[in-house]
């Protein structure tokens, strides 16, 4: 059984081992950074206390107050998925409110349908006519990457468009709205 936590330093040994399977490719959602020391102790506990720090954090250099949670199974960590509070004009046009990355051993499982399930039926729970939280969310996914086209739709997104980015790839742009079931 899946849940969503949130990151916490005690995931280290499981996320080091995801962290490999990686292989250096980009962990959608996860927000590790070039920069980023993950693979010692000190290091990964400096980047959690970071994670956990982006949801009070203003926005700034186009970065906006993100909300991480990970996947886990029992004391393992599967992957992850990010809340973007608002959109800037840049997330509008290709980043999403959400992003979400589970491990390669652990894909096709079901585990990113389930998490953005949860996540979206969190954010309806909490979402206001003020404005606080939107009544709908952005995620975006290449156009070739059909796993990731087949959870958005299994939640209830509705395709609006599909555009270039500025390297010339395709992406899709869905939205869900947070009030309909999925």
């Amino acid at each position: 059984m899946f849940t969503l936590v949130a990151p916490d330093k005690s995931f280290y040994h499981s996320f080091l081992e995801s962290h490999r399977e990686w292989a250096g490719a980009h962990q959608d959602g996860a927000a590790v950074f070039m920069a980023d020391d993950v693979t010692t102790p000190e290091g990964f506990e400096e980047w959690v206390a970071r994670l956990l720090d982006a949801e009070n954090t203003p926005e700034k250099d186009g970065m906006v107050p993100c909300t991480f949670r990970w996947i886990t199974e029992h004391s393992r960590y599967v992957g992850s998925i990010a809340f973007r509070h608002h959109l800037t004009p840049a997330l509008l046009n290709s980043g999403g409110h959400i992003g979400y990355g589970v491990r390669p051993s652990d894909r096709g499982r079901g585990a990113a349908t389930w998490a953005l399930r949860e996540l979206c039926a969190r954010l309806s729970a909490r979402a206001q006519p003020n404005g606080i939280l939107p009544d709908r969310v952005l995620l975006t996914c290449d156009d070739s990457n059909a796993a990731s086209a087949r959870t958005i739709e299994r939640c209830g997104g509705v395709l609006e468009d599909v555009r270039t980015d500025e390297d010339g790839q395709l992406f899709r742009r869905y939205w869900i709205d947070l009030g309909a079931p999925a």
